[in-house]
């Protein structure tokens, strides 16, 4: 099962995002979505779970929980925005992967057993930070996940 995980998209939904999730079989949004928008087209190319952000504010925003734990593949997986916020302990819980946003930074790390995803930001530019969203494959053993980032043809895989 290939999933795709993007975050921190502040009211921007990319062509460039919407090619780089085609053929996924559901989306993981960890928050700061900024606009409701984001989310119907997310949805028009898979099933997609999201939660809300620090900067999702509004009636539209009470629609989105601030955390997901959700199954996909076989594997456990929770959603939060700010990973400063994780209030458990993952690998005791049975976690597989942690899902976050906030930052703007990709980042790939496994911590006792537990895969760490942060797809970095695919909205508007921050700083020198790149746009990018990630996917990870769901199969057997082996969580594969590749950071993409988007206007860059090289792609970091862990």
């Amino acid at each position: 099962m290939r999933i795709g995980i993007i975050s921190d998209t502040h009211g921007l939904l990319r062509p460039e995002a919407t090619a780089l999730l085609a053929g996924v079989q559901h989306i993981l949004h960890a928050g700061d979505i900024g606009h409701r928008e984001v989310i119907s087209g997310l949805r028009r190319i898979a099933p997609t779970t999201a939660i809300k952000g620090n900067v999702d504010r509004g009636t539209w925003a009470a629609d989105y929980p601030h955390t997901a734990l959700v199954e996909l593949g076989g594997r456990s997986i929770y959603v939060l925005h700010d990973l400063k916020e994780l209030d458990l302990d993952p690998a005791a819980a049975g976690i597989d992967v942690v899902v976050s946003g906030h930052s703007h930074r990709p980042k790939v790390e496994t911590v006792d057993g537990v895969l760490y995803l942060n797809p970095g930001s695919a909205g508007p530019r921050r700083f020198t930070l790149p746009i990018a969203l990630a996917t990870l494959e769901l199969g057997g053993d082996a969580l594969r996940p590749c950071i993409h980032e988007i206007g860059n043809v090289a792609l970091r895989r862990a």
